[in-house]
Formats: C-alpha cells, sequence, structure tokens
C-alpha cells in the first residue's frame, strides 16, 4: 500500500500488534508515550516518531488510527488533531467507546469535513501481532472499502455494522458475553479450588459441555499449570468496559443486573488494588 499512517495508541497491548502489521506496507508514524519499550520496538522496525501533535501539520497522512483507553481520553485527541489534518485524511477509530462517543467523535471530525469511521476490534495481543483480528465496522458506507485496505493489514474478519451508533453497540454488546464468559470461569476455577475439586479434571469435563467457551480455554490451560496470564485485558479496562455497558443496558432490566453484578466484582477488585492485574490473575487466591 504504502500509505502515511499515524498510529495513536501504539504502544498499548493491541496497538503494538497491529502497528507492526501495517509497517510491512506502510510508512508509520507514531506519538512519543513515555511507556517506552513498544515505542522503541516499532521504531526499530521502522516507525517514525513524532514528538507532539502540531507535527501533523507537516505529514501527509493518508489515514489516522486511535486505539486508547476509554473515550474521555479520544474525545481530547479528536479535539487536539482535527485542525491539524488534511480533510482528505481517513481517521478510523479502534477504541471501544461509551454509548455516546462515536457520536460525539463524528461530531469533531465532522466540523472539519474529515471522514470518521470505527473500527473496535476483538481478539487478544497474540491476534493482534498475527494480524488475524476481528473487527466492528461502522460509518458512511462509501469509506467500507477504504477503511479495508487498512484493516485488512491485521484483521482477518471485518463486519459492516452500518453507522457508528450500531457498530458501538455491538461492541459493547460483544464485550457484554465476553466478559461475563470470562468472569465465570475466573469463578469457576477459584470456586473449584475452595471446593478441592481437581482443576485438569474439570477441564476436561467442561470440553465436553456447552459450557465450553474460548474463554475458558484461553485461560484454563495456562492456569492449571500455575500461570495465570491467560486472558490479556487488565481489571482497570474490564471495569471500564463494564461500565459502559451497563450504561448502554439501563433500559434492559436483566441485561443491566447481569452487567451490574459482573461491575461489582471488578470494582471491588480495584479497590483491593488490583487495577492493573490482567483478569486471569485474579484466580490466584494466594496473590488476591
Amino acid at each position: 500500500m504504502n500509505k502515511n499512517i499515524l498510529f495513536i495508541g501504539a504502544n498499548g497491548y493491541m496497538g503494538h500488534g497491529m502497528s507492526l502489521n501495517l509497517l510491512k506496507q506502510n510508512n508509520l508514524y507514531v506519538i512519543a508515550n513515555k511507556q517506552r519499550n513498544n515505542i522503541e520496538n516499532l521504531i526499530k522496525e521502522g516507525a517514525k516518531e513524532i514528538n507532539s501533535y502540531q507535527e501533523i501539520k507537516n505529514l501527509d497522512l493518508d489515514c489516522l488510527m486511535l486505539c486508547v483507553t476509554n473515550t474521555p481520553i479520544a474525545i481530547e485527541i479528536a479535539n487536539n488533531v482535527s485542525p491539524l489534518l488534511k480533510n482528505s485524511t481517513l481517521v478510523i477509530d479502534l477504541t471501544t467507546h461509551n454509548k455516546n462517543g462515536t457520536t460525539k467523535m463524528k461530531d469533531i471530525f465532522d466540523k472539519y469535513k474529515i471522514s470518521f469511521v470505527v473500527s473496535p476490534v476483538m481478539g487478544s495481543k497474540n491476534e493482534s501481532l498475527k494480524g488475524i483480528l476481528g473487527s466492528i465496522w461502522g460509518g458512511d458506507e462509501n469509506k467500507f472499502e477504504e477503511s479495508k485496505i487498512y484493516l485488512d493489514t491485521f484483521c482477518k474478519n471485518i463486519f459492516n455494522f452500518g453507522s457508528v451508533e450500531k457498530a458501538c453497540a455491538a461492541k459493547l454488546l460483544s464485550n457484554f458475553l465476553s466478559l461475563l464468559t470470562t468472569t465465570t470461569v475466573i469463578e469457576y476455577f477459584k470456586s473449584a479450588e475452595k471446593l478441592d475439586v481437581d482443576w485438569r479434571k474439570l477441564f476436561e469435563v467442561a470440553k465436553l459441555g456447552s459450557g465450553y467457551s474460548g474463554a475458558l480455554g484461553r485461560i484454563a490451560e495456562k492456569a492449571i499449570s500455575g500461570d495465570y496470564k491467560g486472558y490479556t485485558f487488565s481489571v482497570s479496562n474490564t471495569l471500564k468496559d463494564l461500565t459502559y455497558i451497563n450504561d448502554l443496558l439501563k433500559d434492559l432490566p436483566n441485561a443491566e443486573r447481569f452487567s451490574s453484578i459482573a461491575k461489582s466484582f471488578y470494582e471491588e477488585s480495584t479497590e483491593r488494588g488490583n487495577g492493573d492485574f490482567l483478569i486471569s490473575e485474579l484466580i490466584n487466591k494466594e496473590k488476591y
């Protein structure tokens, strides 16, 4: 492709893998960040670092990609960069937003007649590195094929949900299912430990029934051998997503009740100082 791309959030778990894949065919720019390991790795692989948003004015960008922690951070970035972009730049937002976040982001870029689409991703750090993520896309239909030029670099499947609002809701519902399932897996192992039930045998039984899931598969094998880092998603990010999900589902009493129970689980864990841990680490009763 040989496109000029600025990736904001390349220092993160997912952003690093996506950036490495983009680098294979494109000129990639990254923004300076205090967390240097992934940034330095990308520079070593050929990425160019800019030190401030003001430098965007000197770049002939085809695409700006954002993959940041939450909606407030994304909105702050959008307000900073939108006046600096040429209106031919395509903005692809990979962030998981709250229910109004994508609309607010679109409104910011619309003021400058800049095309904005969303494409939050599904998958793990390893799938990001392998370039086989899934993506939930939303935006103006005439920008879908252009978006795929970039997203095909690190996504195996891209699902077009129509508007940015529908894509946002679809991503939160996807996370609703995956995070509640993962929370159940964590409590499944903790309960088995408390009741002195053999983990390995219990996992083999689960694989034969309808209770088997991707979350169980990702967590179980490592947990059985004493490695609790099978699910590379932090407690604080889980709490953030469940807060967004809870708000989305507030008019659906049963669904809201389910999400509230899971949300309280991670609120309590965060209050105990576990916010930076991976959620699968919460299985280890000796530490947490």
